[in-house]
């Protein structure tokens, strides 16, 4: 249980999109393409809502909606 709560903390950290950019890749499951700074930031500019905290980023935040969001965009890129 203690391991759970510190993977629910650190995904609920609000971080750099650099440091988010290395997190969602690291973890991104096999097969869906992987986010660039390029991408992420034309994320931020079509869904400013989503950023409340300025230019920080969580994966418990951001990682569903990007994981949705990418496919159709990173294969026009």
């Amino acid at each position: 249980m203690k391991k759970y709560s510190e993977e629910l903390l650190v995904s609920e950290m609000r971080i750099s999109l650099a440091d988010f950019l290395t997190s969602y890749n690291k973890n991104l499951p096999i097969g869906f393409p992987k986010a660039t700074t390029i991408l992420l930031k034309k994320f931020k500019e079509t869904h400013p809502l989503f950023f409340k905290h300025g230019d920080l980023w969580s994966l418990d935040e951001h990682r569903k909606k990007i994981i949705d969001w990418l496919p159709p965009r990173s294969q026009a890129s």
